[in-house]
């Protein structure tokens, strides 16, 4: 390691301890003083379900909402050890302890799409106590085509439609298509190198939206980013370049389509540097529009600042409203991942039946 990266550790390191010594001192609690978790007297066998980090809890406790039932109780949680570790890599490192009573939630990443090339692809897919999103993270549904409308409106408060998401993400699926193949292939052959994901996430990020025609001419200008780049990486690598059409079919086989590119894509770019960038610009769109509906009223003077201050008051930030958002259970692949748990749930009921337990 060299001596540049040992010093940005050690400030990493530096900076946690500092915000963990903030915390105590400022919080000054003591865990045994805490209130406890309540007794459920519910004759419910709990089963814990461990996702992989605090921000994936929310999610999966959404998903496990639609599966209520007489006889089980889950409960979502980070893993629970002394030295809190978090992550895929460790849920993975507890398979064997994965069971009937306890679950392992995790992102697929590109386990999925690529189930049969390695034995921790193959163990997410199969283990029958292991759940996985099968688009590549929990991010993905979040920024679901069809729900973001509704963000808009709980941001704005405005319902006026002046945008189609569902467009404008087939669209921006098909124009990064090609690159994604290339992304998606140098992980399967383990030589991210020749398109790794600071190079994809560059290609493919939105630096704009210009709303009119639906974001025609931001389509346009990513499409001729995207073809510098594939047209590079076919004349750096041509050997690649012939395997690729191939691989286009094999990925169409696991449902890649190029209009759903966006819901197999890394989840953070997704969110980061393509649908908060579209879901800013038109949020502010219809912000003005309901500003200029109110300076247009018949109200003036105090009557009428007040009217705008209520508006304000009533706007919400637009990542706050994202990242609650549970409109994805239209998603054809949360269909996949509810057949899953409804699998693992009528056996599991079953065999508790036929042991008595329940």
């Amino acid at each position: 390691m060299s001596r540049k990266s040992e010093n940005a550790e050690q400030r990493a390191q530096q900076k946690i301890e500092k915000m963990r010594s903030s915390a105590l001192v400022s919080s000054n609690v003591d865990l045994a003083t805490l209130p406890e978790p309540l007794r459920v007297e519910d004759n419910k066998t709990l089963v814990k379900v461990f996702v992989e980090g605090y921000e994936d809890v929310a999610f999966w406790r959404c998903i496990f909402d639609n599966f209520t039932n007489p006889y089980l109780r889950f409960e979502i949680s980070v893993p629970t050890r002394e030295d809190l570790p978090k992550g895929k890599k460790v849920l993975i490192n507890n398979a064997d302890k994965a069971s009937r009573t306890m679950l392992l939630c995790m992102d697929s990443d590109f386990d999925y799409l690529l189930r049969d090339d390695d034995a921790q692809s193959r163990l997410i897919n199969d283990h029958p106590f292991m759940f996985h999103t099968y688009a590549y993270a929990t991010e993905n549904y979040l920024c679901y085509a069809p729900s973001l409308h509704n963000v808009c409106v709980k941001a704005t408060k405005n319902d006026t439609r002046i945008f189609s998401f569902e467009t404008f993400l087939a669209d921006y699926s098909r124009t990064i298509h090609p690159l994604f193949l290339w992304y998606v292939y140098s992980a399967s052959k383990h030589t991210e190198n020749v398109f790794p994901l600071a190079d994809f996430k560059a290609s493919v990020r939105l630096n704009y939206l210009d709303i009119p025609d639906n974001g025609r001419n931001t389509i346009q200008w990513l499409a001729r980013q995207v073809a510098r780049r594939e047209q590079a990486l076919e004349y750096q690598y041509p050997d690649i370049a012939k395997e690729i059409p191939r691989f286009d079919e094999y990925l169409r086989s696991k449902g890649v389509e190029p209009e759903l590119t966006y819901l197999f894509m890394h989840g953070h770019t997704l969110m980061d540097n393509v649908v908060m960038i579209v879901l800013h610009d038109v949020c502010e769109k219809l912000r003005q529009i309901s500003l200029a509906k109110i300076v247009a009223s018949s109200k003036e003077g105090i009557a009428l600042n007040n009217e705008m201050s209520n508006y304000k008051n009533c706007l919400r930030s637009i990542r706050d409203v994202l990242l609650d958002n549970d409109n994805y259970t239209s998603c054809p692949l949360y269909k996949k991942l509810e057949a899953d748990i409804q699998r693992y749930l009528d056996s599991t009921i079953a065999a508790l039946k036929e042991e008595g337990k329940i």
